[in-house]
């Protein structure tokens, strides 16, 4: 689990960086452009950040299966090889399945206005200020987001059935309880991370009558409250995590 939840901080942490610095910017004001190049680079990471994030939910999902439906075997099936086998699938898969339509954008062409509807550069707004032919990207795009954060979300709720129909089966309340609280760290940080995106996606859908004010909004909520919550999710609720931060606290006080 630990070795999830560093994956997960890593991940998040990486997410700030890549935005904080434009997101800043435009809100201090010393930032009014960024260049096309800085730009495509920002939506790769923002785009593979996210499908990373995605399967690395996916894999503490696995993970909470596992400890609840066969506890027996844990150890014997997560073992530090095969953690480290699903680590590198979820960087493999987030870092070359976007790659294909980020590198298309190179090569549009961009005489629409050049104003982004955010405050960082997504491959949505890029589209939309392009005036080549954006078919692929357009399909691509979609195919990806049903085959990842779809098929992901889709597998997490059909773990989460299985797991609740295991925990059913226990006899004693305590039990079935303490299994469930196991549980209660992972399902907030995926309501976390999966309903910002999906009113994101929802806004620039449906949402083109709606605010400029709205699309900025849901777009900071979908870069920002994942790292911001994750951390405060599982420092409450993880026992290791909060004595460490106890300890720490009371270190700096004396």
């Amino acid at each position: 689990m630990f070795y999830f939840l560093a994956m997960l901080a890593l991940t998040d942490l990486s997410m700030g960086l890549s935005t904080v610095h434009t997101v800043l910017g435009i809100l201090w004001r010393f930032i009014q452009q960024v260049s096309l190049d800085s730009c495509i680079a920002q939506s790769y990471f923002i785009h593979a950040l996210s499908l990373m994030e995605s399967s690395v939910l996916l894999a503490m999902c696995f993970d909470r299966y596992i400890a609840i439906c066969n506890p027996l075997r844990y150890s014997s099936i997560l073992t530090d090889e095969k953690i480290m086998r699903i680590g590198i699938a979820v960087l493999g898969r987030s870092s070359l399945l976007i790659a294909p339509a980020i590198i298309r954008l190179k090569f549009l062409n961009y005489c629409r206005p050049h104003i982004l509807s955010h405050s960082f550069c997504l491959h949505q707004d890029l589209l939309r200020m392009a005036c080549s032919d954006i078919r692929f990207n357009s399909i691509y795009a979609l195919a990806l987001v049903i085959g990842t954060l779809l098929l992901d979300a889709v597998l997490i709720l059909v773990s989460y059935v299985m797991i609740l129909h295991t925990v059913l089966g226990i006899a004693s309340r305590e039990e079935r309880i303490k299994s469930l609280q196991t549980c209660v760290s992972h399902i907030c940080a995926v309501l976390v991370f999966y309903v910002p995106i999906i009113g994101l996606t929802v806004v620039h859908r449906f949402g083109k009558h709606l605010s400029p004010l709205v699309h900025v909004l849901m777009g900071n909520i979908y870069i920002l409250l994942p790292p911001l919550m994750n951390p405060i999710i599982y420092g409450i609720k993880t026992q290791q995590i909060r004595r460490r931060i106890q300890s720490w606290l009371y270190l700096k006080g004396t």
